[in-house]
């Protein structure tokens, strides 16, 4: 098959862009002039340059094409530039449904998010949970849920789209969470807040399969959450200890770093800086808990993710 990924040179797309090769498929790098390619520069694929939001330039690069993976996106928590997330998020993803539509795709792959369903409160749902929440914990929060909405609506206007729901991505060279296993691998991290957080974790790798059995076999309109399972993240540095002999960073009190939060972050605005510490990755911290169940890609597209535990060795730093 011929497959067009957005967002090819970011940590999902790359790894995605990978396991079609190695499938024997045919890729189409949908990325920007001025981005980094360096995780995708000496592979065997074909570039097509432009911006997310250019419907034209999309529709242009999707001829021939049998698959489009969306993965673009823009991703962080704290302070972010609004607007240009939203014209990421919502208005890029307008434009991928529209190119894919006038292009005719047989398939297209969109990378969402769990985030879509809002606060569970700690309650594990499936794909069929309905949104309780209300509000938007986030600016990606909400940019994400409008652009699932508009996936939604594509699909209803009888364009092929399986959306996959993604809990927190992990891998060697995951941009997140890797800089935070590096300095505790090198013993440098000695504290760490939020100790009950509990995160769903999904291998990149895994992840990537998934699209691909959802292009190959998910009906039109399907949703597939894509975790192994969940995990705090005291529970994860406990794990990450016994592999590596080094010492658990010490919790700090909560509400230490919610005072840290609310400092750091009218500094940050008035500075223009990403602070550690925000009110907003405060509340992600201790008051917002999405927990899920990824059973339905298992049963349905024979989907068979590494266990958590070997996730996480296979995102510890290559030296370790």
């Amino acid at each position: 098959m011929k497959a067009l990924v957005t967002g090819a040179n970011g940590f999902t797309g790359s790894h995605l862009v990978k396991a079609l090769l190695d499938r024997g498929h045919t890729v189409t790098a949908f990325v920007r002039k001025s981005s980094q390619i360096d995780r995708i520069a000496n592979l065997p694929i074909e570039f097509a340059y432009g911006d997310i939001c250019d419907r034209t330039t999309l529709e242009t690069a999707m001829q021939g094409i049998d698959w489009v993976f969306h993965t673009a996106a823009y991703v962080e928590l704290g302070l972010v530039d609004a607007a240009k997330m939203e014209r990421t998020n919502v208005d890029g993803t307008a434009a991928v449904l529209a190119a894919a539509t006038a292009a005719k795709v047989a398939k297209v792959v969109y990378c969402s998010t769990i985030g879509v369903y809002g606060d569970t409160q700690g309650e594990t749902i499936d794909e069929t949970f309905k949104r309780r929440q209300t509000d938007f914990s986030s600016a990606y929060d909400r940019t994400k849920f409008r652009a699932q909405q508009l996936v939604n609506q594509a699909v209803a206007q009888g364009l092929p789209v399986v959306s996959i729901m993604p809990s927190g991505i992990f891998g060697a060279d995951d941009p997140h969470f890797g800089p935070v296993m590096a300095q505790f691998c090198k013993g440098g991290l000695k504290v760490w807040a939020g100790g009950d957080r509990i995160t769903g974790i999904v291998h990149v790798d895994d992840l990537a399969l998934l699209m691909i059995l959802a292009a190959e076999k998910a009906p039109a309109g399907a949703h597939y959450i894509a975790s192994t399972a969940d995990m705090t993240t005291r529970e994860m540095f406990d794990f990450l200890s016994q592999q590596t002999g080094i010492p658990a960073p010490r919790e700090i009190p909560e509400p230490i770093v919610r005072s840290i939060g609310n400092l750091l972050d009218p500094i940050g605005r008035i500075f223009n800086w990403q602070p550690p510490i925000s009110r907003e990755r405060v509340h992600y911290l201790y008051d917002r808990c999405v927990r899920v169940d990824g059973s339905k890609a298992r049963r349905e597209l024979g989907w068979q993710p590494r266990s958590i535990e070997a996730t996480l060795r296979d995102s510890l730093p290559a030296k370790i």
